[in-house]
């Protein structure tokens, strides 16, 4: 039987809900294990918190599509007000406005895991048939030449001058037309996130989604889950309503994403239990330079990340332990012209010099591999929202610095005429010499102008409750029937995109339920 989604003009009235598996969250974690699940024969119940958008809802909007698809229309930041935090808040989860950047896990992080955390059950043999069923279900492929915009040339160009290691990107995408509106959801169906995958297949296979439903209580006792209690959303206010769903099943997968679960489980007040739950949060906060070029660039058209340069995706230290450089992806950014004005510390005619010259205006990004001795703490704030304290220690600090030097470094390369860092004090760089400004370029809270679109950890997976919050086998430690299935059972950040790594881990997940499930 054909399963359903139901939103908020849908549920009027409370009721109970019985399923063997219910999965909070509907992104690249629950949407994926959802899926395999019910492909194993399981009645599944997805609850999302956010709203149910359809592409024929899609309308290339910056404003409305990130009202629609973002957490908070990307307006929430850390605890010290300096880096924006980005996630999914629909059906889909940040899969809707994802770059599709479909990295397998590099083999020496799955590795760091198992020695140095504990983690078993999730090496290269056991991940790869996920990942190669994973590649034709979201027909992953590398970015082929006519996807490369000016920018992704320019950025492999600087690179090959520069003796840097660089690839084209494994995209999850079928018949893209180049539309440049990734981030605003794809209206052509050809960005393969979730809402145009797993979801759709989940519901061929009689799952059912009730989204505008968030889960707020788990009712416990001795180690099992009796019942989970929720609330219907009025999304048009975006008001928590009195409308209670309860939910009845055998299994609980939190799936929430990796700043919401961690959260969502100090809500039931399992810290004391669990007390490495929050911890070893990481963020990838992403810091970018843009760059004034003598031709048109258009930054926002065909595909974000056609070209990816890998050279420094480790951090290299000396004998004695001091950082040299490395520590992260860099790549083309793409911004829509809004947001583009929106993160250039500029104002008035200084702003209008640039914007006038929108078209020439070019950029890059890095996303950086948290250290994993500097990772932050996921907490609640005072109103129950997440509280995300992240402390920007030295290590981080350094590696945010190599990242703008390096981008500095390939874009005059490449023939900018001057560039402009996204920080607080307005950096403008004009020639090769420039580039020791960076070395006394305050890196603090607000001091960059970075979002955060990678969160890992808060859930992190290990040997015991004194060290990790959940197993190999994704069960919540302490737990019988409870479970995690996203990006906070990592760790440490993965060291490229996570949602290839999200769906695979998922897979595993997925195949420990089933088990007990019988």
């Amino acid at each position: 039987m054909t399963g359903r989604i139901y939103q908020w003009h849908d549920l009027t009235e409370a009721q109970t809900l019985h399923a063997d598996v219910c999965v909070i969250g509907s992104g690249c974690g629950g949407a994926t294990v959802a899926k395999k699940l019910a492909e194993a024969g399981h009645d599944v119940v997805i609850l999302e918190r956010g709203g149910y958008y359809p592409e024929s809802t899609f309308d290339q909007s910056e404003l409305g599509m990130n009202a629609k698809l973002s957490a908070d229309r990307s307006m929430r930041a850390s605890a010290d007000g300096g880096t924006l935090l980005l996630s999914g808040h629909n059906v889909g989860g940040a899969s809707v406005h994802y770059w599709a950047d479909s990295y397998r896990t590099p083999e020496d992080r799955l590795q760091l895991w198992a020695e140095r955390y504990g983690v078993t059950g999730h090496d290269l043999a056991t991940l790869t048939p996920a990942w190669d069923e994973l590649t034709t279900t979201h027909n992953v492929h590398p970015a082929t030449e006519e996807y490369h915009n000016r920018m992704n040339r320019l950025l492999r160009e600087g690179a090959h001058k520069l003796g840097w290691e660089g690839h084209p990107v494994p995209q999850a995408r079928k018949h893209c037309v180049k539309s440049g509106h990734c981030m605003q959801g794809c209206v052509y169906r050809a960005k393969q996130s979730q809402l145009v995958t797993h979801i759709p297949q989940a519901l061929a296979l009689g799952a059912r989604v009730y989204a505008d439903v968030e889960a707020r209580t788990l009712v416990w006792e001795r180690g099992r889950v009796r019942r989970l209690i929720a609330r219907v959303v009025h999304r048009p206010s975006n008001r928590v309503s009195d409308i209670e769903l309860a939910i009845d099943a055998r299994v609980y997968v939190v799936a929430a994403g990796g700043f919401y679960s961690a959260p969502f489980l100090l809500k039931q007040g399992l810290r004391k239990q669990l007390p490495m739950l929050g911890k070893n949060f990481g963020m990838n906060p992403s810091a970018m330079v843009h760059g004034l070029y003598d031709e048109d660039i258009v930054l926002w058209r065909n595909i974000p990340a056609a070209f990816g340069v890998e050279q420094f995706r480790l951090a290299r230290y000396d004998d004695a332990g001091r950082y040299v450089e490395g520590g992260y992806l860099l790549m083309a950014n793409q911004i829509q012209p809004g947001l583009l004005g929106g993160m250039m510390p500029l104002m008035g005619e200084a702003l209008g010099e640039w914007m006038a010259q929108m078209k020439r205006v070019g950029g890059t990004i890095a996303w950086i591999d948290d250290p994993p001795d500097e990772l932050g703490e996921l907490k609640l704030a005072s109103d129950g929202t997440p509280r995300v304290e992240y402390p920007f220690g030295p290590k981080t600090q350094a590696i945010l610095r190599d990242t703008i030097k390096k981008q500095a470094q390939l874009q005059f390369a490449v023939g900018a005429r001057k560039l402009l860092v996204a920080s607080a004090d307005a950096l403008v760089l004009e020639r090769q010499a420039d580039l020791a400004k960076i070395d006394t370029l305050p890196i603090r809270a607000g001091g960059l102008y970075m979002a955060a679109p990678h969160p890992s950890g808060g859930c992190i997976m290990g040997r015991s409750a004194k060290d990790s919050v959940t197993d190999s086998t994704h069960r919540v430690h302490g737990f019988d029937n409870l479970f995690v299935a996203d990006s906070s059972v990592f760790p440490t950040p993965v060291s490229v995109d996570p949602s290839f790594t999200i769906m695979a881990f998922s897979y595993v997940a997925a195949r420990h339920i089933d088990a007990y499930l019988g």
